[in-house]
């Protein structure tokens, strides 16, 4: 697995180790422990999941995708956002065709990924019970975020996956004084707004296998929105 730049590697090593959210902390070490008949093989990451992506500088990635949380039996298990789970299997093949993903597989934090302008993170980073995380755990973890995105000084799109990708995001606008109030902005497929600073936000539906299995999210849809996020990062 490649290496982050020496801060975003140190905000990573400190993501692991917190303990901010002690219900997170229990579901993700009892799932560990138990795990799923198809991994019984599997030793389960059970700790808070770093974020990854392009590693040339910390000025790299252009192109931020924002998740919800890891999956119970995915990055819970795999310990790399969007591996190893439906979703990661419905992101991945996009990003590989779009141009951000070396491959359109992703199995395991060894597999080899690299991405190219674009950062993995999420707004919650333990995966929690029902894929639910309560609003208190949604704010003892925004503080990641909001270094993580000082960190990323190239960034110009944030593609957020779900609505609760989308309002984490509005939310980190607000504590940084970015904006006043989100009144204006409403969460729809492919809806594209313009923050205070310039950051441009690019909302879609989660690649959750909910909204996949039932044609709400198509791969042509998926794919549109990251093409849209090459040609808003300015990237050929």
């Amino acid at each position: 697995m490649a290496v982050a730049p020496p801060a975003l590697e140190s905000l990573n090593a400190r993501i692991v180790a917190c303990q901010r959210c002690p219900r997170l902390r229990a579901y993700c070490a009892e799932v560990a422990r138990g795990r799923r008949r198809a991994y019984a093989d599997c030793e389960y990451w059970g700790k808070p999941v770093p974020s990854f992506g392009d590693t040339n500088a910390e000025a790299g990635a252009r192109v931020l995708v924002l998740g919800l949380a890891p999956g119970a039996h995915g990055s819970n298990r795999t310990g790399r956002m969007f591996t190893g789970d439906g979703s990661g299997d419905f992101l991945f093949p996009v990003l590989h065709e779009a141009g951000f993903a070396s491959q359109a597989k992703a199995v395991s934090r060894d597999d080899g990924m690299k991405l190219t302008d674009m950062w993995i993170s999420a707004v919650v980073r333990c995966a929690p019970p029902a894929n639910k995380p309560t609003p208190q755990e949604q704010r003892n973890c925004a503080p990641w975020l909001d270094e993580e995105m000082r960190l990323l000084t190239g960034l110009r799109v944030v593609v957020c996956l779900g609505r609760i990708a989308f309002d984490g995001l509005l939310a980190y606008a607000q504590r940084t004084k970015q904006m006043a109030s989100r009144a204006r902005f409403v969460f729809t497929h492919g809806a594209e707004y313009k923050l205070p600073g310039g950051l441009i936000v690019l909302a879609s539906y989660h690649p959750s296998l909910q909204n996949t299995n039932t044609g709400k999210l198509t791969r042509p849809m998926f794919l549109d929105i990251f093409k849209r996020a090459r040609k808003l990062a300015g990237l050929a």
